[in-house]
């Protein structure tokens, strides 16, 4: 067994991980410039155990709206086995936003990655997003509407899971476009965050599933299992504080900062780029 992965740096990927996984900045991203900058890969069976990892750290985040959303999630299990209509209203609409974004991610998932899944992508979608941010927050809609997460209709639920598919796109942020597209729908920026930190359950569940009986193996023979562990647990921790901060902040805030901070890492990483 190699560990070509060290605690030092399974600490900061988990940091990573937790802090960006719902800000509207892209996990995915930002784990990919981080594996870069940390010198990370090289071989062809480091590069698929890394991209493995960043796929399973997830479950750090997983854990985190588990515990923060407990209330609503045993409501979903309610609604599951028929004890909570709201429940079961929910899960349906989970489901139906879940699938566009399944669906496309399985049947172009090598393609993203071979085109998608570089430094120079990254940066653009970095960029692209922030300007789309900064036009976003000067529309009367951005503060969010009236509807509450109990309104949210299949119809509805599903044009935000087609909004979901683009941030198969490194950089582009699933939490941006799923809080964006609801948030044009007329729900209530706290319905908006919900409901994007509901369906990053439910996507990165089923993500980490399908990487980790696909891959998981060789990620356990490249790595072992203490070290990933290590860093699954520090994206725990620091996934509940980011979504602590992240809900308090824009219930009086917004989302320009976020728009500021992708052009500003954005440009920094084109820049950086070209210089190495």
């Amino acid at each position: 067994m190699t560990s070509d992965l060290s605690a030092v740096q399974a600490i900061v990927l988990g940091l990573v991980e937790g802090v960006t996984e719902f800000l509207p900045i892209s996990s995915t991203g930002h784990l990919l410039v981080t594996q870069r900058l940390l010198g990370l890969g090289g071989t062809e069976a480091t590069d698929t155990a890394l991209d493995t990892y960043a796929i399973c750290i997830q479950v750090g985040a997983i854990l985190a709206v588990l515990v923060l959303y407990r209330g609503r999630v045993a409501d979903l299990a309610r609604g599951l086995v028929g004890r909570s209509e709201s429940g079961r209203r929910l899960l349906g609409s989970l489901i139906a936003a879940f699938v566009p974004a399944a669906i496309i991610g399985v049947a172009f998932s090598d393609l993203i990655r071979s085109a998608l899944f570089g430094v120079g992508p990254v940066a653009g979608a970095w960029i692209v997003g922030g300007l789309l941010i900064l036009w976003i927050t000067r529309q009367p809609w951005s503060d969010g509407g009236a509807r509450a997460i109990e309104e949210l209709t299949a119809r509805h639920a599903l044009i935000i899971g087609v909004a979901q598919a683009f941030a198969l796109w490194p950089g582009v942020s699933r939490s941006l476009v799923t809080i964006v597209a609801a948030l044009a729908l007329g729900y209530t920026m706290r319905a908006a965050v919900e409901f994007s930190f509901l369906l990053g359950l439910v996507t990165l569940t089923a993500a980490t599933a399908f990487e980790g009986i696909k891959s998981g193996g060789q990620l356990v023979d490249t790595f072992g299992v203490a070290t990933p562990l290590l860093g699954l647990v520090v994206a725990f921790v620091s996934a509940v504080i980011a979504v602590k901060w992240m809900v308090g902040w824009l219930q009086s805030h917004g989302l320009e900062v976020f728009g500021w901070y992708r052009i500003g890492v954005g440009v920094l990483t084109l820049v950086g780029l070209a210089a190495f």
